[in-house]
């Protein structure tokens, strides 16, 4: 029986030359449909994903690479958001917490408790 021949078919890839007996060809990732090629190869459908990192694969960096975009690519993905100011833990939690800790009857983490307590400003925590 002689061997066969494979080879991968589907968007973004030129047709195979010469015809080999069998495609692998994409599933589509939404409705699971095969790709069909033209012409009447058997196929084997794969998952998109597998797919696609058999026809596209490419060799991650060995390290990360550095440096800005260049001039006229826009990034796709969003900045990471910054706060607005510096960390201020909500107050009333900071009271709950202390307020369960045996440790806030001794004077000097009372008089914490006490001063965030009776601060009238919002803005401290």
């Amino acid at each position: 029986m002689p061997a066969k021949t494979v080879a991968l078919a589907g968007p973004g890839l030129p047709a195979p030359n010469p015809a080999p007996d069998i495609l692998l060809v994409p599933c589509h990732p939404r409705t699971g449909k095969a790709w069909q090629p033209p012409g009447t190869t058997a196929t084997v459908p794969l998952s998109a994903e597998v797919w696609t990192h058999l026809a596209f694969h490419r060799e991650p960096l060995p390290v990360p690479a550095t440096g800005g975009l260049p001039d006229g690519v826009l990034r796709d993905d969003p900045l990471p958001m910054h706060p607005r100011g510096l960390f201020r833990p909500d107050r009333e939690l900071f009271l709950d917490t202390l307020a369960r800790l045996p440790a806030v009857r001794q004077p000097w983490l009372r008089r914490i408790y006490d001063l965030v307590r009776d601060f009238r400003y919002p803005r401290l925590f």
